[in-house]
């Protein structure tokens, strides 16, 4: 469970601002996205098989890498691309402060062009520390992985929420009503996984996260997921990726 928890502090990292803000503000935000980065040329390129298999990222701060010593890199989503097959074409289009309805609009146009075999979505914690409610969340979601569903053969992973009430930027919420809001995002996340069985799968952050939360998995920013923790975080994301079938090296 270890490894788990420290996943869960990571997720801290996931939104572009911290929950002490004021609830209502919008999470500041890059206006483009911040990471475009590719093992290969973002265009099909010829394998094997035809077409160069291809992973998309899509998110916020998070997925971008803010917290570690080198965001191209050391981001989760970096880490991942980095344990797919060579030659695999890896595309970063996480932009800091996102929400899932912004990135409906601006990064998911992107996605779905490149026309991915692998996608990976975690798009939560800006909106539960913006006060969207969890049906207004559950709309806003949906518009992002059912295009990817529908519209791509791409497989899709979504992170959910981690327990946060052990990260010190939560310290003075009602953590109650913390781990309420967290469980109605979590089961949002569970039922639109459900009406898409073999293409979408739920990549769990949730257990075991609270005792994650430690110095070493959060960076400096004390927010943001460190070095230790974008590793901790990926390797959730690369047994999800194990368990769908898709190979590894």
């Amino acid at each position: 469970m270890t490894r788990s928890l420290v996943l869960l502090a990571l997720v801290l990292a996931a939104c572009g601002s911290s929950p002490s803000a004021v609830a209502s503000a919008t999470p500041r935000r890059t206006p483009t996205p911040t990471l475009f980065v590719t093992t290969a040329a973002p265009t099909p390129s010829p394998t094997a098989t035809g077409t160069a298999f291809r992973y998309v990222a899509i998110g916020a701060s998070d997925t971008v890498g803010v917290g570690a010593s080198d965001p191209r890199t050391g981001s989760w989503p970096a880490r991942v691309a980095a344990r797919l097959p060579a030659g695999t074409d890896y595309v970063n289009l996480g932009v800091s402060g996102s929400l899932a309805a912004q990135a409906s609009r601006e990064q998911l146009p992107t996605a779905l062009g490149l026309q991915p075999q692998l996608v990976t979505v975690w798009l939560a914690v800006n909106d539960l520390n913006a006060n969207v409610t969890a049906a207004e969340y559950a709309i806003a979601l949906r518009s992002v992985v059912e295009p990817l569903a529908s519209r791509t053969a791409a497989r899709v992973l979504v992170g959910n929420v981690p327990d946060l009430r052990s990260v010190p930027a939560y310290a003075g919420t009602d953590q109650a009503a913390l781990l309420a809001r967290i469980t109605a995002y979590n089961a949002t996340i569970t039922a639109l996984a459900a009406a898409f069985p073999g293409r979408v799968t739920v990549v769990d952050l949730f257990i075991g996260s609270a005792a994650l939360v430690s110095t070493i998995t959060v960076s400096a920013d004390g927010f943001h997921p460190s070095d230790a923790g974008y590793a901790l975080i990926a390797d959730r994301f690369v047994k999800a990726i194990a368990d769908a079938g898709i190979a590894l090296r």
